[in-house]
């Protein structure tokens, strides 16, 4: 069966996710589309989508003008694996913080029963990469790459913590949605695209 993943195209990473998903088709030897999408058309037609990183209330103000945002709710709770990344795993949280300002009041999907951090480890000109790991979706070592990222600071009961950094949740994991506070389209490692193509393969 060939899939279809749809990187939401509105702000972001959207190019680099489009090559790392393709890459981890290829390595999987797998048949399935990568595409940009916007409309609530396009997205109703998916088999996974992926919400890059960004910046968070852009996507999220941009999402409710188009009504993505409403096909986006309806076909997770169908059952549809999405991969939230920095902005993306922000958008899928029920709370988000910022660590200066507080409270953004932005518009969230409210799937992932977490309460985040935003800016966690500073702002741009901080940003960083570090070895991480995945064992328990046997991804031993990965290289995080941290841009503006976020960190869970709080979980709910069906929330498993994926990845820790410096004893702070990174990469958690509810059923069928991950969210990672760090940027795997940037490196070369398609480890966690590839995890995230079989979750939507088995997923059918």
């Amino acid at each position: 069966m060939s899939i279809t993943i749809g990187v939401l195209a509105i702000q972001g990473d959207v190019q680099e996710n489009i090559f790392a998903t393709q890459k981890a088709l290829d390595e999987l030897g797998m048949s399935g589309n990568v595409i940009p999408v916007k409309t609530p058309d396009e997205i109703y037609k998916l088999n996974g989508l992926i919400i890059p990183g960004g910046e968070s209330t852009t996507i999220g103000q941009l999402s409710l003008v188009n009504r993505s945002r409403t096909a986006i709710k309806e076909k997770i709770e169908q059952g549809m694996p999405v991969f939230g990344i920095c902005a993306g795993m922000i958008m899928l949280s029920t709370t988000a913080n910022d660590r200066i300002v507080g409270n953004t009041n932005q518009p969230l999907l409210e799937f992932l029963d977490i309460q985040l951090e935003r800016n966690s480890f500073g702002r741009q000109r901080n940003s960083f990469e570090a070895s991480i790991s995945m064992d328990s979706i046997n991804i031993p070592k990965f290289n995080g790459v941290f841009i503006r990222a976020p960190s869970v600071s709080s979980i709910g009961p069906d929330i498993e913590v994926l990845s820790k950094y410096e004893e702070k949740i990174v990469a958690v994991k509810k059923g069928n949605i991950i969210g990672t506070s760090f940027h795997p389209e940037l490196t070369q490692d398609a480890a966690l695209h590839k995890y995230f193509v079989n979750l939507v393969s088995q997923a059918g």
